[in-house]
């Protein structure tokens, strides 16, 4: 039986998989921020360097723009890429990570209180900060999430054959990501410490599951004797 399964995980994609665990995942994130509402309840991270970073409201763009980013690259994985094994690794790459921090969330409960007490101005871009304030509460940050699926969709995408050729979509999912990056900070969403977490899960997870299966692959030995 368990041989079936793992044969049929080979030879098709598992598309099933994603919108389970995203509602498991889901599930247990509203538990564990409904767990650590009180200041007391969890751990405060703070940098020093987290003072030096200015607060501005326009990158709210960019980090709103998150989710149409993950949104695309999963469709991509799913839907166009008809690569098998990239897709395994993608989703096996992305929710080993996502439960990691949710591990950590239980284990070690934190937060921020680097907010600005009060948004002065009143256009779009407040407007949507204030709303993503309301909506997210600055617990459960560490490592972010935002940063390492960000990070990790890009990685996944460079490493992606299909899209070898393409070299404007490989680059500009890496500036996407970088500015992705930068504006979890610039909207006091998180602390650079979760960003510097997020960021060493990605890489470290890439070398362990993208970097053993490029040394597996069978090496094309050519039969031309020139």
């Amino acid at each position: 039986m368990l041989a079936l399964i793992a044969q049929s995980f080979r030879t098709k994609k598992q598309v099933w998989v994603v919108p389970v665990y995203a509602v498991l995942y889901f599930i247990i994130f509203q538990l564990l921020e409904k767990y650590i509402r009180n200041p007391g309840s969890y751990h405060l991270i703070h940098c020093p360097l987290d003072n030096y970073i200015p607060f501005c409201e326009y990158f709210v763009i960019f980090y709103y723009s998150w989710f149409v980013f993950m949104f695309l690259v999963f469709g991509f994985f799913m839907v166009v890429n008809r690569d098998i094994a990239e897709y395994n690794h993608f989703i096996l790459y992305l929710f080993t990570g996502m439960t990691i921090f949710l591990i950590v969330s239980a284990v070690y409960p934190n937060g921020l209180h680097i907010r600005p007490e009060q948004i002065t101005g009143h256009n779009i871009f407040t407007v949507l900060v204030e709303k993503l304030y309301a909506s997210d509460t600055p617990t459960n940050v560490f490592p972010s999430i935002h940063v390492f699926n960000s990070l990790s969709a890009a990685l996944a995408v460079n490493n992606c054959k299909f899209l070898k050729k393409y070299r404007g979509i490989r680059i500009g999912t890496f500036v996407l990501a970088f500015l992705i990056i930068l504006s979890t900070m610039f909207v006091k969403q998180h602390s650079v410490y979760d960003v510097a977490g997020g960021i060493f899960m990605s890489v470290i997870l890439y070398r362990l599951i993208y970097l053993p299966a490029e040394v597996t692959e069978p090496v094309q030995i050519s039969n031309d004797i020139s």
